[in-house]
């Protein structure tokens, strides 16, 4: 990772943009997907920035890119967007927003597992993985202890989708920072949209969501939550994001994942009037301590034999 070739207020900036920006769209998302399909929804609002991105990058000079970028453009998309973000808008059909933002913080989790398991093997400090029980702990206490033994509850379905695609998208992030891409940011991130967009599109589709998507049903609430994620969660945040990948450390760019849950749940209880349990509250307590003590430890970069 190279952060000297941006300057601080670049990366503060960025980062400002991800932190406040991404926990506001999981109320967006709420209001987008209440009239309109997820999978529907996700792919239109992916396909509308990724177009406009890529006309744009293009427009400024951006070389075209060959068919290698295409395909691992795509396929950072496919685990970013469709895995990792498709996982937040079919979910949201069930779990609040605040919860939604909670679940998905165990996104630095599996940062630091893929970075223990594949070379150079940088093995975890015992800090972070007091961090990693103290993260699933939490995670239970959200989900709440009587529905870990699979009783069926919705709300268990929706948390298991949601710590899988947070799996998703820390493997696209990796994939995205490591595989040839365009040295265009901007093309990289219309690309990858592009992608994981049709790739949405297809999801929706096969899952029938086309039958009973009626446009005219439309709310004005869901059209100004689709216009407020294609704007600022994609065309800003997930721009901001790409972006820091060749800044930081994922580590230090997982961070964002224990702000967001603050902004979420607070927004979800301020305007949509979400509840805000003590279970809850307990549980945010112990998930952002855990994912805090995770991205602020030092990791020991010994590599780990066989």
């Amino acid at each position: 990772m190279n952060e000297k070739r941006a300057s601080r207020a670049q990366i503060l900036a960025a980062f400002a943009s991800i932190y406040i920006i991404w926990g506001s769209t999981y109320l967006a998302i709420r209001y987008a997907i209440e009239t309109t399909p997820p999978f529907i929804m996700g792919g239109t609002r992916f396909l509308v920035s990724g177009a406009l991105l890529y006309v744009w990058a293009r427009y400024r000079g951006a070389p075209k890119p060959t068919k290698l970028h295409w395909r691992n453009a795509i396929i950072a998309g496919g685990f970013l967007l469709l895995g990792g973000n498709g996982a937040v808008v079919w979910a949201e059909q069930f779990v609040p927003s605040g919860l939604t933002a909670l679940l998905v913080s165990i996104l630095p989790f599996w940062l630091v597992i893929i970075e223990w398991v594949r070379p150079p093997r940088k093995r975890p400090s015992g800090a972070v993985l007091v961090g990693l029980v103290l993260g699933f702990i939490g995670i239970i206490v959200l989900v709440g202890p009587g529905n870990v033994g699979g009783q069926g509850d919705v709300r268990l379905l929706g948390a298991l989708v949601l710590i899988l695609g947070s799996l998703s998208w820390a493997i696209g992030s990796f994939w995205s920072r490591d595989a040839r891409l365009p040295d265009s940011g901007l093309l990289t991130t219309g690309m990858e949209m592009l992608g994981g967009g049709v790739l949405l599109l297809i999801v929706g589709v096969l899952s029938g969501e086309l039958s009973h998507f009626d446009v005219h049903h439309v709310s004005q609430a869901s059209i100004l939550g689709l216009a407020y994620l294609v704007t600022f969660g994609s065309l800003l945040g997930f721009t901001s994001y790409i972006w820091l990948l060749d800044k930081v450390s994922p580590a230090h760019l997982g961070t964002y994942a224990y702000v967001n849950p603050i902004v979420a749940v607070l927004l979800g209880w301020a305007i949509a009037g979400e509840t805000l349990s003590i279970r809850a509250g307990v549980a945010a307590v112990i998930v952002i301590c855990a994912v805090a003590l995770i991205t602020t430890a030092r990791s020991t970069t010994t590599a780990q034999s066989g």
